[in-house]
């Protein structure tokens, strides 16, 4: 029976052995296994794993290989010590010293993401400095350098993250291998208006553009490319001086030659005039066409006596002046006119490269109802080509069609010839510079950067017009030795004299210069050139629109108005010498339009008025207005609205205005009020 035992238990064992997954005694075998013990088993060995994770989760402050809060048991003051080891080999032995790279502009965020510091240590930085800015503020490059050398860093400007940096650096390296090739002289038209100059270029271009403008007057700029016998030339024709007046004050040297056309019937004109001072201050050679010499009554020696007054005296009678006789009617003159125009420009010897990629400036753009923005541009180097990406200002595109100046597709466009281009994201300014770039992604780039550099100068640089008061002080600095004045007054007699007594305030450290004088109210032209050769516009017995004044106030020109010819040589004086003392503004009210003239017995005449921009007060100061020439001086002595007595009237309401001590008011006269506020001269 023992024997037969121990057998039972081998089995048992060799069994147990064979199924190690299986548990069981001798007082209960092992037989399938039960459900309710499998669950238990799990859910013991889930509670066993988390547990397990719960221990091992490291604190903040726990940089060893010990799990849980209390880390593994023994060696407590080794684990210590392992520890302050592993952090000292953690800290950095000295701060990390960056090249931090400074643009024009860069906002105190970036800065401080370019030095890996919060933007709250830049902000401490420059409150310590006296600043007190914001995340968002804009810096300039110099602060920014500054901030960056305080916190430890080295500071570098930035010049290559200037797209246009990369353009000039593009073209330094076109300079050195250039091949320059001669080009067509670039000729501007101009003169008064119906004096014969798109009549003379119809000749020249064998079409008739003046049938198709308004009027027979030309309304845009026509930039025309023709090939003569001779050679080839391209013609700008302007509707007006505003138009290269514009151009220039946008830095555009687009014109090489002005050929100036006088009819010899109507002799000079004030546009005339005009056109003359405007081609002298872009220091531009002039040739004068007489035309309408073929008309009865026309004499061209009357013409020449006059313009020998404006200081071009013809070669023939010992000038320099280059005169020729035309008419555009009867086609004479013009091959002697076009040979003139060849023969000065070999004098200059105009030359330009065509293998690079093009250069140029915008002549005129438009938008077109169904093509878009469309841009005419004049190459003044390299060659633009169909596809070419584009920057015109800070507008950017793909040449998608190019059209020459009669409407034909070209392909490729090189120096001198006018071209019209399709496929730019806006319309550009007149004078723009465009320049062709590789890819369109560059094109956007620069779009970009010029765009955001046109806002930021926008919003934090002052214009730097000239004005009487601050011209002593720009003569202290060395910043100015020419006073440019405009003069507009009622009569001939008054600029003369005005002219002469200015002229004669020059000293040995400036010149008083009279850029343009002529008779007549304030215009834009006059405006427009005072902004672009800086001068100051002195108004005398004359009165500009408020359209005119809201435009100097814009271009920030500074404009002068008198009624005595020594007041104006005292302000003169005492800007040159810096003794200028208080003066008095002048405010402008609102002005008022004459629509009737009521007589009444003992009262006088009073104005039955429309205000039509501001406010006018009872009792203030006025002047009357006709046709741009200042009448009369006075003040209001009665106001009122229908039969009520006011104190004042708003604009877009009717008055009656009476004017003390003056009756003689006619239909369409503006009356306008103003009152006088004293300026105390600065100290600077």
């Amino acid at each position: 029976v023992a024997q037969q035992a121990a057998v039972e238990v081998e089995k048992t064992k060799g069994q147990e052995a064979a199924a190690p997954g299986t548990t069981g005694t001798l007082h209960k075998p092992a037989g399938k296994p039960d459900k309710k013990d499998e669950k238990q088993k799990k859910a013991t060995t889930a509670w066993k794993e988390e547990a397990a994770k719960k221990r091992a989760i490291k604190t903040r402050g726990d940089t060893g290989g010990a799990s849980g809060w209390r880390g593994s048991k023994g060696g407590g003051r080794h684990r210590h010590q392992h520890h302050e080891e592993h952090a000292q080999a953690q800290m950095p032995s000295e701060p990390i010293v960056r090249e931090v790279l400074v643009p024009e502009t860069i906002s105190v965020a970036d800065l401080a993401h370019k030095m890996a510091v919060k933007a709250a240590e830049v902000i401490k930085v420059l409150m310590k400095l006296g600043s007190m800015v914001t995340i968002n503020q804009v810096l300039d490059q110099e602060t920014a350098m500054i901030v960056v050398e305080e916190m430890g860093h080295v500071a570098k400007p930035a010049k290559l993250d200037d797209p246009d940096a990369l353009l000039a650096e593009a073209e330094e390296v076109h300079k050195e291998d250039a091949v320059l090739e001669p080009r067509a002289p670039v000729v501007t038209v101009m003169g008064h208006v119906d004096h014969g100059k798109t009549s003379l270029l119809d000749h020249i271009r064998k079409t008739r553009v003046a049938h198709g403008e308004a009027g027979g007057i030309t309304q845009h700029i026509g930039a025309y490319h023709v090939e003569t016998p001779r050679g080839m030339v391209t013609f700008l024709d302007t509707p007006g001086h505003e138009a290269f007046t514009a151009m220039r004050a946008r830095g555009a040297r687009v014109t090489d030659i002005v050929v100036l056309v006088v009819a010899a019937d109507d002799g000079v004109m004030p546009q005339t005039v005009e056109a003359i001072n405007h081609a002298r201050a872009a220091n531009v050679p002039m040739i004068v066409a007489v035309n309408k010499i073929d008309k009865p009554g026309a004499d061209p020696d009357r013409t020449k006596r006059a313009l020998v007054e404006r200081g071009l005296t013809p070669e023939e009678w010992g000038g320099d002046a280059i005169f020729v006789n035309v008419s555009a009617k009867q086609a004479v003159g013009i091959d002697q006119l076009l040979e003139m125009i060849l023969l000065q420009a070999e004098v200059m010897e105009l030359k330009a490269n065509p293998n690079k990629l093009a250069r140029g400036h915008v002549v005129e753009a438009k938008i077109d109802s169904g093509r878009g923005p469309v841009a005419t541009l004049l190459v003044s180097e390299g060659t633009l080509h169909a596809g070419d990406a584009v920057v015109c200002g800070v507008h950017h595109g793909k040449v998608r069609a190019m059209l020459d100046d009669r409407g034909l597709p070209l392909q490729a466009a090189g120096p001198s010839i006018p071209v019209e281009i399709l496929g730019l994201a806006g319309v550009p300014m007149a004078g723009d510079e465009f320049v062709a770039v590789q890819d369109e992604r560059a094109a956007k780039q620069i779009s970009e950067h010029r765009l955001q550099k046109q806002r930021s100068r926008d919003l934090t640089q002052a214009s730097a017009r000239p004005s009487l008061e601050s011209l002593f002080e720009r003569l202290q600095q060395g910043g100015t030795k020419e006073l440019n004045l405009i003069i507009k007054a009622d009569v001939h007699g008054s600029i003369e004299a005005l002219s002469d007594a200015l002229t004669q305030l020059s000293n040995a450290e400036v010149n008083v210069n009279v850029v343009h004088a002529a008779t007549g109210t304030i215009s834009e032209s006059d405006v427009s050139l005072a902004a672009v050769s800086h001068a100051i516009v002195i108004g005398f017995n004359v009165r500009p629109t408020p359209k005119v004044q809201a435009m100097a106030a814009e271009e920030n020109v500074d404009l002068r108005f008198y009624n005595v010819i020594y007041d104006a040589i005292n302000d003169v004086k005492s800007a040159l010498t810096g003794l200028m003392a208080s003066r008095f503004e002048e405010h402008i009210l609102g002005s008022a339009e004459v629509r009737e003239v009521f007589h009444i017995p003992k009262v006088g005449t009073v104005a039955g008025s429309y205000v039509t921009d501001g406010k006018i007060e009872r009792g203030r100061n006025l002047r009357l207005i006709r046709d741009g020439i200042v009448v009369y001086e006075g003040k209001n002595a009665s106001l009122r609205r229908f039969k009520e007595d006011a104190k004042e009237v708003q604009s877009g309401y009717e008055c009656g205005i009476g004017i003390e001590n003056f009756n003689d008011i006619k239909v369409g006269d503006r009356i306008e009020f103003y009152y006088m506020e004293e300026i105390k001269p600065e100290i600077a």
